[in-house]
């Protein structure tokens, strides 16, 4: 895998990367490289290690074995040094409660020594960035779900950082609050910003990654950009039958036998490549519900998991 697709150095490297929990391996000799200047999603069921490499990563947790570099920096050595150039946002809110807008940014921008002549602008940057300069003056805990995960990610942002972490950055957030936040990682993208994001929305990561890893039981199962990834496993429609009265073996086999990947979900089978099936093999399976292929029918495809 190249170190950069823009001619770069890696913003961030992972080699061999292993974290235990006593008998449970939530990371297993994981290999993630993310060139400068994307957005790469990782994607995966809960339970894939994400979180835990969020961690790792922020040295939060120490690996018990392999390489983590940021930025040029190892981790967790010179986390410091890293976690100076890069911007955080974490899965959970740890806004403080008791300060305005306003000053949860101003204290993060202290921490992150910006330059006491600059504070001012970078708290005002950060501020129409989340589109919250009316709301300088509020307090966090009156703060909508939505206005306080946006004064979260631009918490992270204040320093102008070259790297972002976003760990599910719009879990329990509803539709309309996540399309904000997907305008901001956009706009992150636009500035030049690496962005690694963990998440385990399908649309999340088809919308907004160049690339998607997809992680399964502490592993990248494959990576790519969506369209390229959805193309090659899953081609460019699914069709899911009901089982027929011999259920969903036999219709397995045929769509098997013809090289066409299949799916079962509940009583339904979903075939791959569906705009590839014969007649000879539509004769023998009938017809289904035609849709678009999605990454969750890449992820199911190669490990037998749902993203959920």
């Amino acid at each position: 895998m190249p170190s950069s697709t823009r001619g770069e150095p890696s913003a961030l490297s992972l080699r061999g990367v292993v974290k235990s929990y006593g008998s449970i391996r939530a990371v297993d000799g994981l290999d993630l490289e993310v060139p400068s200047g994307i957005v790469l999603g990782l994607l995966g069921p809960n339970g894939a290690g994400k979180s835990t490499t969020m961690r790792m990563l922020t040295a939060q947790s120490r690996a018990d074995g392999g390489e983590i570099t940021i930025l040029g920096h190892s981790v967790p050595r010179e986390s410091k040094r890293a976690r100076a150039l890069m911007g955080v946002v974490p899965q959970h809110d740890n806004l403080d409660e008791e300060l305005t807008a306003a000053e949860n940014l101003q204290v993060f921008a202290h921490l992150y020594r910006v330059p006491r002549a600059e504070r001012e602008a970078a708290v005002e940057r950060a501020l129409r960035i989340a589109h919250l300069e009316d709301r300088r003056h509020t307090r966090a805990d009156k703060l909508s779900g939505g206005m306080r995960r946006r004064l979260l990610i631009a918490r992270g942002l204040v320093h102008r950082p070259r790297l972002v972490l976003l760990d599910e950055p719009t879990v329990g957030l509803d539709p309309q609050v996540r399309q904000e936040l997907w305008g901001l990682v956009s706009s992150l993208r636009d500035e030049g910003v690496t962005v690694l994001m963990s998440t385990h929305y399908i649309e999340e990561a088809e919308r907004l990654s160049d690339e998607v890893a997809l992680m399964a039981k502490g592993k990248v199962v494959t990576r790519g950009a969506p369209a390229d990834l959805i193309a090659r496993y899953a081609g460019k429609t699914v069709e899911e039958f009901r089982a027929g009265t011999d259920g969903h073996e036999a219709m397995e086999r045929r769509a098997e036998a013809a090289g066409l990947p299949t799916r079962r979900t509940g009583a339904e089978l979903a075939v791959m490549r569906a705009e590839e099936i014969s007649e000879e093999l539509r004769g023998e399976l009938g017809r289904g519900e035609v849709r678009a292929s999605n990454l969750e029918d890449v992820f199911v495809t190669l490990t037998g998991e749902r993203v959920e």
